[in-house]
């Protein structure tokens, strides 16, 4: 089973980024072996529609399930959609949250976790 966890690097050892639609980077985890591949998140700099256009690009991995701090209501309907599960809540590194994930840790979420357009950066 691949699963996606949201990462503010390329490693599981780097800090899950709270952040579904505008993270860094996603870090595919094949659960049977533990090998990690990291993908930057092309939709992070996305004016709009950044969560749908990440839940696409996850979609196409073939994951069946994503790890991440937060999703948002595009987010969600997308990924949902598509039947991938999703768990939020997660923090500490990647490692971390998949041991999390193992251990029963993280719920599956069954609504967005946040409003629309919550990890936008403010343009001055």
């Amino acid at each position: 089973m691949k699963i996606a966890v949201t990462s503010t690097g390329d490693n599981i050892d780097s800090d899950v980024d709270p952040r579904f639609g505008r993270c860094l980077n996603f870090l595919i985890v094949d659960m049977n072996t533990m090998q990690a591949e990291a993908l930057e998140n092309s939709s992070i700099h996305s004016t709009h529609g950044a969560g749908i256009g990440a839940a696409q690009k996850v979609a196409s991995l073939d994951v069946e399930v994503v790890i991440t701090g937060h999703v948002g209501p595009n987010a969600y309907s997308a990924l949902s959609r598509t039947g991938i599960k999703i768990y939020t809540g997660a923090v500490g590194t990647v490692k971390e949250a998949i041991t999390q994930y193992n251990e029963g840790k993280l719920n599956e979420t069954t609504n967005p976790t946040v409003s629309g357009h919550h990890g936008q950066r403010i343009r001055s």
